[in-house]
């Protein structure tokens, strides 16, 4: 028995061996199916270089077929995952110095992780892909999408809860259906709780002014607000106006009612 019990020691010491050398070297590739998975197929990691624990990649749209995997943002990803995930804790950091405000630091277990403060650009030209009325307004400017400190956390239900605040900024925004140029600045402010997140759109500054609010619950999005046309823009901004909602009256004002819902 006492000769027993040395082989299944040493057999475990063995496989405990092989599990680690195995886990080190680990390709960093193995990571895009795992984010092709949890974005619903809408994203994946394009030229992934490096190894699980510490690896670079851009991020891409998942690609349909033979077609080949295009960047939606510039530069590389590159991120650092301690091996103390094997034993529940997570210590990872991920940086990208041409979106990045600052290396974003994620901290936790396997069930629930912090996020360090950061922001990150992102191209406004990509707005039109959310369909109507943004694919005729083709907008562009700058967006810079930043959160505080947020704590993310597994569910019952097998989806993850948010707690924090996130703000994407709408900077200098123009579309090729104005002469106006820009249009504005907004914020577009998010108060994530759980697995909703309370919206309120206001303006920064600019020619046309936007406001409103709205939520996200369950996937699902409901706004309701209103745009129009700073004091002495009203007719250069009349054409896009009437693209965007019907006219209605609020306090002995034209404004245009802005309602989207999915």
């Amino acid at each position: 028995m006492r000769g027993l019990g040395r082989v299944l020691v040493w057999a475990a010491v063995a496989l405990l061996s092989a599990l680690v050398t195995v886990s080190v070297f680990l390709p960093a590739a193995w990571l895009a199916p795992l984010l092709e998975s949890r974005t619903g197929g809408r994203l994946t990691l394009g030229d992934a270089q490096g190894s699980l624990w510490r690896g670079s990649a851009f991020i891409g749209a998942a690609p349909s077929g033979k077609d080949a995997v295009t960047a939606l943002l510039p530069g590389r990803f590159a991120w650092r995952l301690s091996p103390l995930v094997l034993l529940g804790r997570v210590d990872a950091t991920l940086e990208n110095a041409q979106v990045l405000s600052a290396e974003v630091s994620i901290r936790g277990n396997w069930s629930a992780w912090s996020i360090s403060p950061a922001s990150m650009v992102l191209p406004a030209e990509r707005l039109a892909a959310l369909g109507a009325p943004l694919n005729t307004l083709q907008p562009s400017g700058k967006m810079q999408l930043g959160w505080q400190p947020l704590t993310v956390a597994r569910n019952s239900a097998g989806g993850v809860d948010v707690n924090g605040v996130m703000t994407l900024d709408l900077l200098a925004m123009a579309s090729r259906l104005s002469p106006v140029k820009p249009l504005g600045s907004y914020r577009l402010r998010f108060d994530w709780q759980g697995r909703q997140a309370g919206l309120a759109l206001s303006t920064l500054g600019g020619a046309m002014l936007l406001n409103g609010s709205g939520k996200l619950q369950g996937g699902r999005f409901q706004f309701s607000g209103t745009a129009e046309a700073a004091a002495g823009q009203e007719e250069k901004l009349a054409t896009l106006l009437s693209l965007l909602g019907q006219r209605r009256q609020v306090n002995g004002r034209n404004v245009i009612g802005l309602e989207f819902k999915s």
